[in-house]
């Protein structure tokens, strides 16, 4: 690749950062732009019942900030917005932003579409990066900043002549920050708050974009600190992150410059926006939860959220999204659902309210993805997993031998089909393999006596191919006396050489499940098999022949 026609975008002259050592203990002011910058950016711009319906999804996620579009460049963003302000669709505690160039004729008609609102943000930006100032608009800082504060001037003159009871918050981005020289950004911002005169208790926001994404997070946070350190109006500002993700890293580049000082936070849900998109706020939100800070928005239901982001943006979730993805939950490595497995039976054998599962960072019912199955099988899945899966869905735990066994089977059904199987189909699988394997033996009916001292009798109705056989025979117990019977009769010699069972508590009808391995005594190999049966002694001679009829096949 030709990677010398590319030059290095300078670093920012801070000398002693501090915002590595901080830490995010407390979420920042949330802005929703999906209605502006992320409705910009899609190849068919949202219906007005779209928008409608986003921006209800919005509301009820906890943003109280959203940008709704700009008004004076769309008639169906002004007409969304006054469509908001007339029906009285806004609720008190939420403030719409809408955004402005530094130009009268589209400040006057910004002002006109939010007269009447209860809360409003007007945003004003001019683009102040060295490029746009030299191929864009070909001129030096001082015309730039001149752009900025006439801008500034007349909003404010709006603003304080508005007798309508609208509270007005004043932002301003000087757009393309990230690649403005960062004393000119922090000079331009100062004379937007010279003419603004914010205070401690009037604040003005100061947006500062990552436009275009240039370099590294890291870069990025140092910009957010040296404006920070460097404006004259710190304590009557909040400094406001707004990144986009062309590198892959606008997540990173917003969560550092929280780090930096960042009170605010604009993004899209998902990520929507031009190009690679703007940073994901569920995805910050998530990351937040996950180190226990309240993010303050509420994603609990994800998928309602998902199902309304496809509808209206025609867009699709992609399977690996963080937290969204409908793969990011799901195992499909041996060793990682085996860790899972135990993972979440040690938090249960505990009592743990800490969420602590090896290859699972959050609950996934915590998102509202507990529907989902967390495992799921293939050609790469384990024995942990399998046995998940099949105690997870259908309570049946498997022993050890049956897990090592049974993994073969799925190996081979998944490698030969290329498949992945669903809980159903490696419980039909197993069932198949294993449980009450019914030719070439069957039982009919039994009955046990005993013969004191310990010792039973058994009497037996089997069939053989569908023909009827009486079987006799004594032991210790039904299942020793059983075994003697049929040995005796088939002429085989076996014995029990591993017993477990236990009561059935979902997926199935019958109440009781036996695994046992049988011993051929002529070479010392083990069989397996499985019964079932609302009789714990029915299964157990269930098992026996199903594990002799795998022997035989």
């Amino acid at each position: 690749m030709n990677y010398e026609k590319y030059v290095k975008i300078p670093e920012v002259p801070i000398k002693s950062r501090k915002w590595p050592d901080n830490v995010i203990s407390k979420a920042p002011v949330w802005c929703s732009v999906d209605l502006r910058d992320g409705n910009q950016a899609l190849e068919v711009p949202m219906t007005m019942e779209q928008k409608l319906k986003f921006f209800n999804l919005l509301i009820k996620v906890g943003f109280k900030q959203i940008e709704i579009g700009f008004p004076a460049a769309s008639e169906t963003d002004y007409n969304f917005c006054r469509t908001l302000i007339d029906n009285h669709l806004i609720p008190d505690d939420v403030a719409i932003q809408v955004l402005t160039q530094s130009r009268p004729e589209i400040i006057e008609k910004t002002i006109d579409a939010v007269s009447g609102a209860g809360k409003v943000i007007i945003h004003l930006y001019n683009s102040t990066s060295t490029l746009q100032r030299d191929v864009v608009f070909g001129f030096g800082r001082e015309e730039c900043k001149a752009l900025a504060v006439e801008g500034a001037r007349i909003i404010k003159d709006y603003v304080e002549g508005d007798d309508s009871g609208t509270n007005y918050v004043l932002e301003y981005s000087p757009e393309s920050y990230s690649s403005t020289e960062p004393d000119f950004a922090v000079e331009i911002c100062d004379a937007v708050c010279d003419v603004w005169q914010p205070t401690q208790e009037n604040k003005v926001i100061i947006n500062l974009p990552e436009t275009v994404e240039y370099t590294l997070p890291n870069v990025y946070a140092d910009g957010i600190e040296y404006f920070a350190t460097n404006t004259k109006w710190r304590d009557s500002i909040l400094i406001s992150v707004h990144t986009h993700n062309d590198r892959g890293t606008g997540v990173a580049a917003s969560e550092m410059g929280i780090l930096a000082g960042a009170d605010r936070v604009e993004g899209t849900l998902f990520g929507n926006g031009e190009r690679t998109g703007n940073v994901d706020l569920v995805t910050l939100a998530v990351n937040m939860m996950m180190q226990g800070v309240d993010p303050k928005l509420d994603f609990s239901n994800l998928n309602e959220c998902i199902d309304v982001y496809e509808e209206c943006t025609r867009m699709k979730i992609d399977p690996r999204h963080p937290w969204s993805g409908k793969l990011v939950f799901t195992a499909f490595s041996g060793s990682h659902q085996d860790a899972i497995s135990k993972g979440r039976k040690k938090m249960k054998e505990r009592g743990s309210a800490v969420w602590s599962v090896p290859y699972l960072p959050v609950d996934p019912a915590d998102l509202g993805r507990d529907y989902e199955p967390i495992i799921r099988i293939n050609s790469q899945s384990g024995r942990g997993g399998i046995a998940y899966v099949m105690e997870q869905y259908f309570g049946i735990t498997l022993p050890k031998s049956f897990q090592r066994d049974f993994l073969t089977v799925v190996k081979h059904e998944t490698d030969d089909n290329s498949v992945e199987l669903m809980p159903q189909q490696v419980f039909d699988l197993f069932d198949d393999y294993y449980i009450n394997v019914m030719t070439p033996y069957w039982l009919s009916t039994f009955s046990e006596h005993s013969l004191g001292d310990k010792l039973s009798e058994v009497e037996a109705d089997i069939t053989y191919l569908g023909k009827p056989v009486k079987i006799k025979g004594k032991g210790k117990g039904l299942l020793d006396a059983f075994v003697d019977a049929f040995s005796t009769y088939t002429g085989t010699k076996f014995s029990i050489n591993m017993y477990n069972e236990h009561a059935l508590e979902t997926g199935t009808e019958s109440s009781a499940i036996t695994y046992l391995e049988i011993k051929r005594e002529e070479d010392g190999q083990i069989f397996l098999g499985a019964g079932v049966s609302s009789s714990v002694t029915k299964s157990s001679v269930r098992a026996v022949l199903s594990a002799y009829n795998r022997m035989i096949k």
